[in-house]
């Protein structure tokens, strides 16, 4: 082992196979979690529950996670971190195209595009978009408390569209986000069967490109009126 490295394990593999096999653990037991919390809820499923699932010993969870709430926490953090990075990178591109000055489109398209692509059940990420929707409504108080404060990623999205309709009264600007927001946290699976139903069968949520389409239609609509 090399001095003051403590990471680097030397010409000992069983050092490194032990690592190897800890983050194995630790991916099963994070996997098992999401899918299980996102199929069944946040109460419905125990510790137990998770270790069945991804077959691994009862204390794995304590050694990785700590407590359940801890476990329910560090994925939301995971998860909200990932879709804020995609979001923010759309954000990018869209200055550098437009040159420093997005156009309202362009901003709501990044705002909007990233989460409903996770809704794709042909993609990889819909159960972790299905865990994100639940923790609004059975989130701990550490989840509920991070949803209130931390608005770090949406302050971007507020300045550059502030920044787009300077002719606003600013909180005009904010109120009309605040509703593009209750728009995308309305558009669940339960919503579009509903819509489908209403619709005799028109609507079809599965062009996953054409729904961001209308939902960016619509919100720039508002932002444009």
């Amino acid at each position: 082992m090399t001095d003051g490295d403590p990471t680097d394990l030397g010409d000992d593999p069983e050092g490194v196979v032990e690592v190897q096999d800890e983050a194995a653990t630790r991916n099963l037991v994070f996997a098992a979690a999401e899918r299980l919390f996102a199929v069944h809820g946040f109460q419905k499923v125990s510790v137990r529950d998770i270790t069945a699932e991804a077959g691994v010993n009862l204390a794995s969870v304590n050694y990785h996670f700590g407590a359940k709430d801890s476990l329910l926490l560090e994925i939301f953090r995971k998860r909200t971190a990932e879709l804020n990075r995609a979001r923010v990178k759309m954000l990018h591109e869209a200055v550098e195209r437009h040159g420093g000055r997005p156009t309202v489109r362009a901003i709501l398209e990044a705002l909007i595009a990233p989460p409903v692509r996770w809704l794709d059940p042909a993609g990889p990420r819909l159960i972790s978009l299905q865990f994100l929707i639940r923790s609004r409504g059975e989130g701990t108080e550490q989840m509920r408390e991070a949803l209130r404060s931390d608005v770090s990623h949406l302050r971007r999205f507020a300045d550059a569209l502030l920044a787009a309709r300077p002719d606003l009264p600013p909180e005009d600007v904010y109120w009309r986000l605040h509703f593009v927001l209750g728009m995308l946290h309305n558009n669940r699976f339960a919503e579009f069967d509903r819509l489908h139903t209403l619709s005799e069968g028109l609507t079809r949520e599965a062009d996953f490109e054409g729904l961001i389409r209308r939902m960016v239609d619509f919100a720039e609509a508002g932002f444009l009126a």
